[in-house]
């Protein structure tokens, strides 16, 4: 049994620390066994934190794409950090077990996150490493968006059997995407497109393609994804922002951490990017105000120039035929004000009763 079972709230592989650190000295103080076993509960619940500061736990779902990203954090944490000690746990999301159904039938964006936000708030993990297009609107009371690091492209790619580009498919060409705004903006653009649902890993999608399961003559997934895999081979075509602009946060990562938790922060405060942690905010707050979810397809990208924070968002129906859309600038400083008032623009525009009419139908 581990010295500090005993105590409530004190995690039990306290003595594996012990081996590890004995010859340390934190604030002055040798730890070891006697020393350890002659102190209260208190005190001990006062320096866990300590002992603790060298070790963090990185919350992530198990994909491929998702390992790539949680490494990534802790790469990034070892190069500035050294000694520190870093784990990754693998959550399994309700999202990666339910696979037969579109994201939108079965409660949207949380269902990628939800499992390890609770791990987060219960403090069996340290952080939690996401994609940032997969995180809901809302987080839950205790948790925060902490540094965001620098932002990979954040378009959508076309990936067809035969390398054509998206005007050069045929007519009647059968797409896989479970997005409604992929969805939305594909029929948009081409009413003549099949568009099939297609859930799965970016590996699997790949694969389905391939395997001509489902009938597929291309797919559209996230450029970002498909470069941190190093499969940027089998892009047929980045496609424009006119004809697919991307998902709130797209390309970004989102490191989630509790709120108030300094020594955490402090740790990952070099990987923050103020540029694309000043896009992201601006396309949340857009979000926020929209009250957007997987079930309602909404785009945004933003971006810094001079000093300026310019967004573009939009608003779509279902089967594409309304689209709101437009455009808003300002200060980077005040890049989640603009995103509300872009927000509001579309709602006056006529998005408010796209979003009434899609919320009548869930």
């Amino acid at each position: 049994m581990s010295l500090l079972s005993e105590y409530k709230g004190v995690p039990t592989d306290v003595d594996l620390w012990l081996c590890q650190q004995r010859q340390r000295r934190t604030n002055g103080i040798q730890l070891c066994r006697f020393g350890l076993q002659r102190m209260c509960s208190h005190q001990l619940l006062e320096l866990w934190p300590l002992i603790m500061k060298d070790r963090i736990r990185i919350g992530t779902r198990g994909s491929k794409l998702a390992l790539w990203q949680a490494n990534w954090v802790k790469s990034a944490l070892l190069e500035k950090f050294p000694a520190l000690s870093v784990d990754l746990v693998t959550i399994k999301t309700k999202g990666d077990k339910i696979l037969d159904v579109p994201l939108a039938g079965v409660g949207g964006k949380g269902l990628f996150v939800k499992e390890i936000e609770e791990a987060l708030l219960q403090s069996r993990v340290d952080l939690a490493v996401h994609s940032m297009k997969d995180m809901p609107a809302h987080l839950p009371g205790g948790l925060c968006i902490g540094p965001v690091p620098v932002r990979e492209n954040p378009t959508d790619v076309l990936i067809s059997k035969n390398g054509l580009s998206f005007s050069r498919l045929p007519r009647g060409a059968c797409i896989g995407t479970s997005s409604l705004r992929r969805a939305a903006q594909l029929r948009h653009a081409r009413p003549d497109l099949v568009i099939l649902p297609l859930r799965g890993n970016l590996d699997t999608r790949l694969r389905k393609l391939d395997a001509d399961e489902e009938g597929l003559d291309a797919i559209v997934l996230a450029a970002a994804g498909v470069k941190r895999l190093e499969l940027e081979n089998r892009i047929s075509e980045y496609l424009d922002y006119a004809i697919m602009l991307p998902a709130v946060g797209q390309g970004a990562l989102c490191i989630e951490i509790r709120e108030g938790d300094a020594a955490v922060e402090d740790k990952l405060t070099a990987l923050n990017h103020p540029p694309t942690r000043a896009a992201v905010l601006g396309e949340r707050a857009f979000l926020n105000r929209l009250e957007g979810s997987c079930q309602v397809p909404i785009a945004a990208h933003g971006k810094i120039a001079d000093g300026q924070f310019i967004l573009e968002g939009l608003v779509a129906d279902v089967d594409g035929q309304a689209i709101i859309r437009d455009t808003h600038n300002g200060p980077e400083g005040l890049s989640e004000k603009i995103g509300i008032d872009l927000a509001e623009r579309l709602l006056s525009m006529g998005a408010d009763k796209i979003l009434k009419k899609l919320a009548s139908n869930i």
